[in-house]
């Protein structure tokens, strides 16, 4: 039994204009520049909404047939639109340990490793220990550099690769590195580098586009055990509000598994599939195009996939120890003085103007990634000269992240119609923009981090993501940490005076604003007459809430296109709830125990 119920014989309208459902007793928040108070929505039976009011004029279209809902003074808004995630990669991490992020001595992470060892023994001495979420810069005492001999200690010969939770760094032991044959004399990859000791000998992290001379030799999962996975993750996002997703790197790894979750109606949200072309593609604009026009026309017919979205990745981390981010001035050492490094660009200002325009041109919208403020304003250049060549702006093309912004770039964005991506739940302090960050950029740079307010005010088009699971999936906090910058899990707020946005801002840039970005706000974002019913309902009123109330917001109902996707009180909706729950639970965990006892039944050993 769920929470939809059926009206019953007393409602007496016509089945031909009754709805299909009818939510009343709500908070609606539509999204719209409308000032009237509305309570009710009904959703007709062609998976629109057939009418958005009072509970009194929304009573009308309760039929017979109609199913009813009580949303107990809640919030019924626009789905959420998650605008860079990577729910297939959440997937496959989901088969494998994980390390959750935790921060470590180097004895902490021998035991644990030891213990994943362990639960893994049937397959020594070859089997490869794939360990997800690393944390790197969370070994302690904040500043211990990772080498393969520190995993080369373990008791093991098997190769062992520990992926790093932000998506930029990879640890191997030597047997790995010996696997990809990576020596003293092999050569970075364009877009990664291997990092090298003072002897000149790979310490065993891999930064970047480095990372495949590892990860291509690792096994891949089981494509039935991966569906499933992938299933279980969209179940949970559903269960979290999101409606649509853009996938911020794809490729046709990712599009087969789309294609596998469709053909059995296990493809829950709208997806938007970003390709991603590689940085040594960027060269060659009638080549990159090709290859995406072939892959739009390979899976172009599977339902639910929206093609027209291609990724550039312009740079990478900025924090320590990466530090492959791209910035216009130089790092500073752990002293607080300028060093001659300034990061790494992937891809050069005029290389991605000619894609932008090749791509563009095609009717094809660009995304960039884009941490460091010289790779914000080489995504600003190379869109600048794409519309000086093809004229268009109605592309929206897309820098996301961007953790630093000059702050002469911020008008940039309205002047070209570019859409500014941001993940917000970043924005506060923690190991991570303190320990991590504010003794490399300085206190200056450091007050202008992820400059939402300050975008906003030049009229920049905001939208949201996740990232997930560069971070675990949590929606709400995500949309309370835009306002005040601290979340959860903050340890104090991230300069909220000059650059929190207000709740209805956060509201809007996480629901229409990411429509927008995703070029589908002329079918979804609103809660209007008309409109797609992709919508959910809240167990509490986030407009009045207080702030730091969000955060726990339970999602009861979620709805795409009409069709129920998420009901709380089904045993599926629990399941999917309560692993949301699992998975955001804080505070991260020190020691093998917290740390698998949270994954145990994912990764498969118990």
């Amino acid at each position: 039994m769920g929470i939809v119920a059926s009206a019953g014989p007393a409602a007496a309208s016509s089945p031909r204009r009754s709805a299909a459902l009818v939510v009343h007793n709500a908070r609606v928040f539509t999204g719209t520049s409308s000032r009237a108070r509305h309570e009710a929505v009904a959703v007709g039976r062609d998976g629109r909404i057939l009418a958005v009011g009072t509970d009194a004029a929304v009573k009308r279209f309760v039929g017979r047939d109609t199913d009813v809902v009580d949303a107990r003074g809640g919030t019924v808004m626009s789905g959420i639109h998650d605008g860079h995630a990577h729910p297939m990669d959440a997937a496959s991490r989901s088969l494998r340990p994980s390390l959750a992020g935790a921060e470590q001595t180097v004895e902490e992470l021998r035991k644990t490793l030891t213990g994943f060892l362990k639960d893994s023994a049937d397959q020594e001495p070859d089997g490869w220990l794939v360990v997800e979420d690393w944390n790197p810069v969370g070994l302690l005492p904040h500043g211990t550099a990772p080498h393969h001999s520190m995993l080369d200690s373990l008791p093991t010969r098997r190769p062992i690769a520990l992926r790093g939770g932000d998506g930029h760094n990879l640890w191997a032991n030597q047997r790995a590195l010996d696997i990809a044959k990576i020596t003293a004399t092999t050569p970075d990859p364009v877009g990664g580098k291997i990092v090298k000791g003072a002897d000149g000998k790979p310490t065993g992290v891999l930064k970047d586009d480095a990372q495949p001379l590892v990860s291509r030799h690792i096994p891949e999962p089981d494509g039935t055990r991966l569906a499933d996975a992938a299933a279980k993750t969209l179940a949970e996002a559903a269960a979290s509000g999101i409606t649509t997703f853009m996938e911020a790197v794809v490729g046709r790894d990712e599009l087969k598994l789309y294609q596998r979750l469709a053909e059995s109606g296990r493809l829950l949200q709208r997806i938007v599939p970003a390709l991603r072309v590689e940085t040594d593609l960027t060269k060659d604009p009638a080549a990159a195009l090709a290859y995406a026009n072939g892959l739009r026309a390979d899976f172009e017919d599977v339902r639910g996939l929206r093609f027209g979205t291609i990724k550039v990745f312009l740079d990478g981390v900025i924090e320590y120890p990466a530090q492959t981010a791209a910035l216009l001035e130089p790092y500073l050492d752990k002293e607080g003085k300028p060093t001659d490094h300034r990061g790494d660009l992937y891809v050069s200002a005029a290389d991605y103007g000619r894609l932008s325009a090749a791509f563009n041109a095609a009717g094809w919208q660009m995304h960039a990634h884009a941490i460091g403020d010289r790779a914000v304003r080489t995504s600003l250049d190379g869109y600048a000269y794409a519309l000086r060549k093809t004229g268009r702006r109605d592309l929206r093309n897309t820098t996301a992240h961007l953790q630093l912004v000059d702050p002469a770039d911020l008008p940039r964005f309205a002047a070209l119609g570019a859409v500014a991506c941001m993940q917000l739940q970043w924005a506060t302090r923690n190991v991570w923009t303190m320990d991590a960050l504010l003794p490399y950029i300085g206190a200056g740079r450091h007050r202008r981090l992820y400059p939402a307010r300050s975008l906003q005010k030049r009229r920049a088009a905001l939208a949201g993501g996740s990232d997930w699971p560069v971070d675990p999936l949590q929606v709400w906090n995500q949309i309370r940490t835009a306002i005040d910058r601290e979340g959860m899990e903050g340890e104090g707020d991230l300069n909220r005076a000059e650059e929190g946005i207000g709740r209805t801002s956060s509201l809007l840039m996480h629901t229409l604003g990411t429509a927008r970005q995703l070029r589908s706000d002329h079918l979804t974002g609103t809660v209007e007459r008309g409109k797609t019913a992709d919508l959910v309902l809240l167990d509490r009123d986030v407009t009045r809430c207080p702030v730091a109330d969000i955060s726990s917001s339970e999602v009861r109902l979620t709805l795409v296109g009409g069709t129920v996707v998420h009901d709380a009180e089904s045993s599926a909706g629990r399941a999917a709830a309560a692993r949301v729950t699992r998975a955001a639970a804080g505070p991260r965990p020190t020691a093998y125990a917290s740390v698998h006892g949270g994954r145990h039944a994912s990764c498969g050993c118990g």
